[in-house]
């Protein structure tokens, strides 16, 4: 391994740190309080290493959020076991708005929406997001998405999932999220599942 490796390790080390903090202040603190300095300071690297990695804030939100996007992506995919029927996979794509990555998101939409060119850059990627997000849920769901029913149930789920995720920003909103998920299952069992309620998961 050549000396100058070590040194690129720890400079993608740097930059991963500031673009995770970066996320966690915009979750926890929201879009006027994430600077450079902010993240620089919850990362634990100086502001001169920070600024060196994203001289402008514009930068380091930018580059957040191809980050969140990647991290959302894997957050999706990472499915640690089987599903077991409806209401879990339900639960599981709920849950999943609900957590901090969307909570970070949702303040740069904010943002966004009087920023024309944070605008231009965030809604390529949420569309990428959205798409990645149905495929997987038809995955999970074991349904043909070339059946018009079975397309709109799953968009109705990932809209659904995104107005409770907004729901539980002020305050926790998880047990009724749970009802809701309960209930869901039921009307797309009834409408996906020609063997009746209950009837398990077709493989993706």
């Amino acid at each position: 391994m050549s000396a100058r490796e070590p040194k690129q390790d720890r400079s993608r080390a740097t930059r991963a740190q500031l673009l995770a903090a970066t996320v966690d202040c915009l979750a926890s603190r929201g879009w006027a309080a994430t600077t450079v300095s902010a993240a620089a300071e919850r990362a634990g690297v100086s502001r001169g290493a920070a600024q060196h990695h994203f001289p402008t804030r514009e930068d380091l939100i930018v580059a957040a959020l191809e980050h969140m996007f990647d991290a959302r992506i894997a957050e999706l995919r990472a499915v640690p076991d089987p599903p077991t029927g409806t209401e879990d996979v339900v639960v599981r794509i709920l849950d999943l708005f609900a957590g901090p990555l969307f909570k970070a998101a949702l303040q740069v939409w904010t943002a966004a929406a009087a920023d024309e060119a944070l605008r231009a850059r965030i809604v390529p990627l949420e569309a990428k997001f959205g798409r990645h997000a149905h495929r997987l849920l038809v995955e999970l769901l074991g349904v043909d998405d070339g059946d018009p029913v079975a397309h709109r149930l799953v968009q109705a789920t990932l809209d659904l999932a995104r107005g409770l995720g907004l729901a539980d920003v002020l305050t926790d909103d998880s047990a009724r999220r749970a009802r809701v998920a309960g209930q869901w299952a039921v009307t797309l069992d009834a409408a996906l599942r020609p063997t009746g309620p209950g009837a398990p998961i077709r493989p993706g």
